[in-house]
């Protein structure tokens, strides 16, 4: 088998090496760091406001949204780990890095979102709805609404942003990209934040229906339907991230640009087989049986294959690890 590893194109200095994949890699790990402190910040302080709130008024929206923010709070520590671990370089134990590290992290942190934020937010949402509970004074949550509105908009904005960035990186649209991506922390805040937002207004509709109609029903129904906003945010991440620790393969797209680059070079015949797999955020292992032309020399074939290497390190700024097995499975048929 002929392996390219980034070492092999260490001392090329027209290659793209392992040098350069790491500030890559870094630079992203950097980019999502910043994007979970500036989204677990927010949640830590929105969480405090609403749980003030949520006792002064009695109101079970107000107190599945200080759940809400908990939860989320919970999962920024949690996705910071996954951060920190999946950034960790490759060692003789772990030749392929430690990014599914992050994925495991992200896991535990869908759980926590599903279990402390929609487990609560439900549950509490029922109790209200079946025993009924007088609010007290609303100013306090309305004011704390509107602010918690403007700190989570200011977070999705940051999360936003950094999708944004790679989007145009990759090539793709932003909203496609979020459900693709392998950068776990980028997604959770996301749709985290997304989710806050919507669930700030349901807690305000939840709010003013009581308030005009004089029944704690409509607190109670918004409570529950925050709840399962939650349940369906956190669902969606832990089918992601499970996916991803199972081993999922890159996109479609990234298949056929890494199929295209393959068959470009002259002295390949056939991709006979090509496999992919996500092995950590925003990094793809290439796996390929090449059947190389007749005429192609031993040197030749390494000269390919070192071309390859580089093309789709320059091309694919995730490919980080590419295997190319010499396979003459044409010429052998027709012997």
């Amino acid at each position: 088998m002929s392996e390219r590893s980034p070492e092999r194109n260490e001392d090329k200095s027209q290659h793209i090496g392992p040098q350069n994949e790491r500030q890559q890699n870094g630079q992203q790990n950097g980019d999502s760091l910043s994007t979970v402190l500036v989204a677990g910040a927010a949640n830590l302080a929105i969480a405090l406001a609403k749980l003030v709130a949520g006792l002064l008024s009695g109101s079970a929206a107000m107190l599945s949204e200080a759940a809400h923010s908990a939860a989320d709070t919970v999962t920024e520590l949690l996705l910071l780990v996954a951060v920190r671990r999946s950034g960790r370089p490759a060692d003789r134990r772990h030749p392929f890095g430690h990014g599914k590290a992050g994925f495991v992290w992200a896991m535990m942190a869908a759980v926590a979102t599903l279990v402390g934020g929609a487990g609560f937010s439900i549950t509490h949402g029922v109790h209200e709805i079946s025993h009924g509970e007088e609010l007290g004074g609303l100013v306090p949550s309305y004011v704390v609404l509107a602010v918690s509105f403007v700190i989570e908009a200011a977070s999705f904005a940051k999360a936003y942003s950094q999708l944004r960035a790679e989007a145009a990186r990759y090539r793709v649209n932003p909203l496609r990209l979020v459900r693709i991506t392998s950068d776990t922390a980028l997604k959770a805040v996301v749709f985290e934040d997304a989710a806050a937002l919507v669930g700030l207004l349901i807690a305000a509709g939840g709010l003013l229906g009581s308030q005009l109609t004089g029944s704690s029903l409509w607190d109670g129904l918004a409570s529950v339907a925050i709840g399962l906003l939650l349940l369906l945010v956190a669902l969606t991440l832990i089918q992601s991230n499970l996916s991803l620790l199972i081993g999922r393969a890159a996109p479609p797209s990234l298949e056929t640009g890494i199929r295209a680059v393959l068959l470009a070079q002259p002295e390949v015949e056939d991709v006979v087989e090509l496999l992919t797999m996500m092995i950590g955020p925003g990094e793809v292992l290439v796996a390929a049986k090449i059947d190389f032309r007749d005429e192609a020399s031993a040197a030749g074939v390494e000269i390919a294959c070192d071309e390859v290497d580089r093309r789709l390190r320059a091309q694919f700024p995730a490919v980080s690890l590419v295997f190319l097995d010499p396979t003459p499975t044409r010429r052998t048929s027709a012997q």
